[in-house]
């Protein structure tokens, strides 16, 4: 997303030039720890996952929190989904459910780590069915994936977006995405809740700044992100892509990220997943 970002933001702050850095590490705290802590002088912009930020808080005490950021927008939402091997013998979410109540650990669901989106979308399916699932966690989507087409696991959690190229070759099915409603990413695709389960969730990437960055270059750098995002090239761009965008302000996306942080306290209360 970052990278297929900078054209678009460069033509709407004349004169910068972007570098893009990786930070892996921790399940992200590397990365988002470099951000809260570089010099305050608009100089370095992060991407945040929105739910990967406030887990990582709830699970521990990292070398950030969430207010040592200023929020400049989000710029994609992608819902997560079941998906299974081409030859499963499961074709809907009530297959998958009676097969989890069948017997304890029958169903194997791989994700992309715990506390991530996927697994906590696994966890809110428990829930909602009735059921018990084993929980494989992996480093990210590749060896999820690589586990799914070894059929190593039943169930791959993911994300629709990063997602769809798997369907398109024909290594995965998708059993249901845990949107709202039907997107124009994967109209085909039917949601968890016309499925019986009233379930959404997935990840949403925004950008932030250190906290203490001058207010006036909050501003240039937000009227930017916003610029960026009702560009039709841009929105072109991102469908091409896979990245089903989502538009906040600074201020609205500062406020999903709060309201998120508390549900997802209150889960952990309820249902800590830090074991999986």
């Amino acid at each position: 997303m970052a990278r297929a970002m900078v054209p678009y933001l460069e033509k709407y702050l004349p004169g910068a030039r972007f570098v893009i850095l990786n930070r892996p590490g921790a399940g992200a705290e590397v990365g988002y720890t470099a951000v809260a802590t570089a010099p305050p002088d608009g100089l370095t912009m992060g991407v945040v996952i929105v739910p990967s930020l406030q887990t990582i808080t709830i699970e521990r005490q990292p070398r950030y929190r969430l207010e040592d950021f200023a929020y400049l927008g989000s710029v994609v939402e992608d819902p997560g989904g079941f998906f299974v091997a081409p030859d499963s013998p499961l074709r809907t979410l009530a297959d998958l459910a009676a097969l989890a109540r069948s017997k304890q650990g029958a169903v194997s669901v791989g994700t992309a780590g715990i506390g991530s989106d996927d697994h906590l979308l696994m966890i809110a399916f428990e829930r909602r069915a009735g059921a018990s699932m084993t929980h494989v966690p992996f480093s990210g989507q590749a060896p999820t994936v690589t586990a799914l087409l070894g059929r190593h696991i039943t169930v791959a959690a993911m994300n629709i977006g990063e997602s769809l190229e798997l369907v398109r070759q024909g290594q995965a099915r998708p059993l249901a995405q845990a949107a709202a409603a039907r997107g124009v990413l994967a109209p085909e695709i039917p949601t968890f809740r016309e499925q019986g389960f009233d379930i959404i969730g997935g990840v949403v990437r925004g950008i932030v700044v250190p906290a203490a960055t001058p207010a006036p270059i909050r501003a240039s750098l937000e009227k930017a992100l916003t610029a960026m995002m009702e560009d039709a090239a841009w929105q072109s761009d991102a469908m091409r892509l896979g990245q089903p965008l989502r538009a906040m302000s600074g201020a609205a996306f500062q406020r999903y990220v709060e309201t998120e942080a508390a549900a997802l306290r209150q889960l952990w209360q309820e249902r800590p997943w830090k074991d999986g």
